[in-house]
């Protein structure tokens, strides 16, 4: 399955176009990205080069004008373990500096330099599909609440580990969590108790939208709900995403302007009269061609 649906390269070449050593980064179909954290080995736990080959590929993603959407999920039997502790151990519990307020200062540098991995996926304007698989445990909860759109498989289970190693979630689940599931009290739980949260309790909660019998069937369906989205205007995509984003962190009236101020340009757009003219000739959006974007 994998390698017919996605295969290991990326370009429309069919060339490598991926130099990290923690991601797979392949192109599926035109317009769509696949990344994949790629340590199964190693139970995709999220070592120190994932942390910067994260903010690297979402960074060029974001730029790259022949995608418009991107699937994430993992290699092998789980999502992910979450952290490394082996191989971070040095960067959390021996921070560089000579007195305590230099290791404070550095602690602190490390720290947000963590958050951004997760918040390059938020600030990326292409819509991001996770797809998770097993256990998605620690930092992989950070990691899937900054993504757009959850999908799971029956076997699927989420757990905010944190409090079990003696700190508190820090790069993303405690700010973003709240949001993404509605109940402050349902998240007080599973971050106090880290107790596992399974795929049924995900399904209901909001925390995925939708959830499938096994991975194959997840990513044919990740697959066919980005062909979706690829197939529309890349301006009226990202501009959806971009406002959604602004709207959470802002009041009503503050996202409204901020819409107004957005489409006085983006109206102006040759997409919206070819959406237009489609939907009058009754074809379906990928039967038109948007410009890149």
């Amino acid at each position: 399955f994998r390698s017919a649906m996605f295969p290991a390269t990326m370009s429309s070449a069919g060339d490598s176009t991926s130099s990290f050593t923690t991601l797979s980064v392949t192109r599926p179909a035109d317009s769509i990205t696949h990344v994949e954290l790629n340590r199964p080995e190693k139970r995709n736990a999220m070592s120190r080069a994932f942390w910067s080959e994260m903010v690297d590929c979402f960074n060029e993603i974001a730029v790259d004008a022949e995608c418009r959407v991107v699937i994430f999920s993992g290699a092998g039997k789980l999502f992910t373990s979450g952290i490394d502790l082996m191989d971070m151990a040095s960067d959390i519990l021996q921070p560089e500096g000579d007195d305590q307020a230099r290791v404070s200062w550095n602690l602190r540098r490390v720290i947000t330099k963590y958050q951004e991995t997760f918040s390059v996926i938020e600030k990326c304007p292409k819509p991001v599909i996770v797809a998770v698989h097993g256990p998605c445990i620690g930092g992989g909860v950070d990691l899937i609440t900054a993504c757009d759109i959850r999908l799971c498989t029956q076997d699927a289970w989420f757990q905010v580990k944190e409090v079990d190693i003696g700190l508190a979630a820090d790069v993303g689940t405690l700010q973003r969590l709240p949001n993404v599931i509605g109940s402050r009290s349902l998240v007080s739980e599973l971050a106090l108790t880290a107790r596992k949260m399974y795929s049924d309790e995900a399904k209901s909660c909001g925390l995925v939208s939708r959830v499938f019998p096994d991975k194959e069937a997840m990513m044919a369906g990740a697959l066919e709900m980005a062909g979706e989205i690829a197939a529309r205007s890349p301006v009226a995509v990202q501009g959806t995403k971009i406002n959604l984003v602004y709207s959470r962190d802002h009041g009503v009236t503050e996202g409204l302007n901020y819409m107004a101020t957005w489409n006085m340009s983006m109206l102006q757009t040759h997409d919206l009269m070819k959406s237009a003219q489609a939907a009058i000739e009754k074809k379906g959006p990928k039967e038109v061609i948007f410009s890149k974007l």
